[in-house]
């Protein structure tokens, strides 16, 4: 059952027009504000403080909320592609069946984010922090999730079961413990991270059981005790791989 990250009636009314007005003035404190179902297209509200905030059902498309504070917002179906949230924090918010295709979220904060069934299509998640978040059904074809030049994205713990990452870049991902039962990574980059640093994707003890590898590149990342169970390895490249002790999709445990 998806549930509100904030379900309580104590959201502050204000209308569009006066919470531009009061940004235009320098005021950057919107905690708790009731926005749901407006029009926010190409707003700007860069370093606002949305704490708490109702923007559920709300068209955010393009809009800039670069270093936002969207800590346990409800942005529930809200459309939000092509949005601007990089360095947002999004911490416990809720974001379960929105619109996110080809938005920006490089190095946001979305520890415990709820983004069940989410369409992140083409959506940039390079140095995020999705540590414990749930993806659950998501859309995540051709995402980018691969590391920045000094941060490297955490999906570690995330429920990821029967998301989508078809042709989706995860090179030198932390997943280790995520849940990836029955996803589809078909074609999808899992392979080390060589360019300003080295990052391993990490991969040991998440659960693979049933999920789609054909084709996947795994070159060089350490899939140490996850759980293979019914995989479909279908020419998955696993190179230097490290499967020591992982369950291989026939039960059997790779020495």
């Amino acid at each position: 059952m998806i549930q509100n990250a904030h379900e309580d009636n104590s959201f502050k009314i204000m209308d569009v027009d006066e919470l531009l007005r009061r940004y235009a003035a320098a005021e950057r404190d919107f905690a708790e504000v009731d926005l749901a179902v407006v029009n926010l297209r190409e707003a700007n509200l860069v370093s606002a403080n949305l704490h708490g905030a109702n923007l559920s059902n709300s068209d955010l498309r393009e809009a800039r909320l670069g270093h936002s504070n969207l800590v346990q917002a409800n942005l529930s179906q809200a459309n939000l592609s092509e949005i601007i949230l990089w360095g947002a924090d999004l911490t416990e918010a809720n974001l379960s069946l929105a619109q996110l295709r080809e938005a920006d979220l490089s190095g946001a904060i979305l520890i415990k984010a709820n983004l069940e069934q989410t369409n992140l299509a083409k959506a940039c998640l390079c140095g995020c922090n999705l540590s414990s978040a749930n993806l659950a059904k998501a859309i995540l074809f051709e995402a980018d999730f691969r590391p920045t030049s000094h941060q490297q994205t955490d999906l570690k713990g995330a429920n990821l079961s029967q998301a989508d990452f078809s042709y989706a870049h995860l090179n030198g991902v932390q997943l280790s413990y995520a849940k990836l039962d029955n996803a589809k990574l078909c074609r999808a980059n899992l392979s080390v991270w060589k360019k300003e640093q080295v990052y391993q994707t990490n991969l040991s003890e998440a659960s693979l059981q049933g999920a789609d590898l054909s084709y996947a590149d795994l070159t060089g990342a350490n899939l140490q005790k996850a759980n293979l169970l019914g995989a479909d390895l279908t020419r998955t490249i696993l190179t230097d791989a490290n499967l020591r002790g992982a369950i291989m999709p026939d039960g059997s445990v790779h020495e």
